[in-house]
Parts: structure tokens; sequence; C-alpha cells
């Protein structure tokens, strides 16, 4: 069997953007409007690896030049980067990896993926597909169809976990057996039976 775990909020705590967004002196809403805007959105593009971290704060700076935004001077993706793992969710990788192939499937950016690999997270797979050197970003079907592929599995014999349901729903659309996590416990439970 296969299995397929998303990184944030899933292994390690999510990104606490609210760090960043109190850096740049804006909303959760003001940020989304400003990397939206121009109609290209900046965000999905670094994840997608289609412009670098520079190139994304280079923009973003160039689009709030006339506001009253502070612009960014640092990579504030990495600055504010401090994921936790999740020990419970680690002990369940370890237990399956014994007898199943277990991978990384994330939606992740340049400043994460450097410090994941310099942390060892990844190191806990069998391989990670992420999202920033795939081309494609999770909510889309063809992210799962590429890891799919690329482990010779057929969907009936992958499973997937993520925190959100909209991915949960994607990987569910090309036949995964996909889960939303609530938490470590309630995933053992239900996979207890592949360890």
């Amino acid at each position: 069997m296969l299995f397929i775990f998303d990184m944030g909020g899933v292994v390690t705590t999510t990104f606490k953007v609210s760090s960043m967004y109190e850096q740049l002196k804006m909303t959760e809403a003001e940020f989304k409007q400003v990397y939206k805007s121009n109609g290209y959105n900046l965000y999905d593009a670094v994840q997608k690896g289609e412009i670098s971290v520079k190139e994304f704060w280079t923009e973003f700076n160039s689009r709030i030049k006339d506001t009253d935004f502070p612009a960014a001077k640092y990579d504030l993706f990495r600055l504010c980067f401090n994921p936790v793992l999740n020990e419970k969710t680690v002990k369940l990788i370890n237990k399956l990896k014994k007898k199943n192939r277990v991978v990384c499937g994330t939606n992740t950016l340049e400043s994460h993926w450097e410090n994941h690999m310099e942390r060892g997270d990844y190191a806990l797979f069998h391989k990670t597909y992420p999202s920033n050197k795939m081309g494609v970003i999770k909510p889309d079907p063809e992210f799962f169809r590429v890891i799919l592929k690329a482990e010779g599995c057929e969907p009936e014999n992958a499973f997937f976990t993520d925190d959100r349901m909209e991915n949960v729903e994607a990987a569910r659309s090309v036949g995964i057996n996909a889960v939303q996590f609530t938490s470590a416990e309630e995933l053992t439970a239900l996979w207890k039976k592949y360890c």
C-alpha cells in the first residue's frame, strides 16, 4: 500500500502566518488581496516553483509601493516559519513504513522546503513530492495523478491524509482513499491494520 501524508498540519504544525501579517502590518485579507491582484496569483506561482521566493517578495513590494504598508525587507516566509513535529504522527509513519511505502505530498515553497530539509523532516518518508518541484499544487487532482504515476500505484491502493478538506476531496476524485486529518490518534486507529 502507498500512504501519502501532507506535511503542515499533519506531520508538523502549520505555518503561523499571523506573525508574517504583523510584520507587514496587514490582515490576512489584505495580504491575499495583494498577492492575487493584477490577475496573477503570486502565492500559487511560488508554491508551483514558477517564481522564486525572492521574485515573490520583489513583486509583492512592487504591488504595495503606493500604499501605507511597509515593504518586506526579508524573506518573511523563512523568518516566520518555525514548525514543530507532531510526534504521534511521526510514530504512525514509522510503523507504516515497516510494511508499506510512505511518502509526503505537500504544497510548499522554496523557503519552507529548505527549512524542512535542514531539520530532516522529509527524511521520515521514502520520498517527498513537493509542489514547488512538481509544478502543480493541491487541490488540483493532477497533483495526485503525478504521485500515483511516479509511484506506479493504482489509486485504490493509495491512502492520503491532509488537514484541508478540499485536498482530501481532490484525492478522492481520482480514486484515492482519503481522510481529513483531525488527530494522530484517530488516524492511527483508522490505519492500524496496515502497521
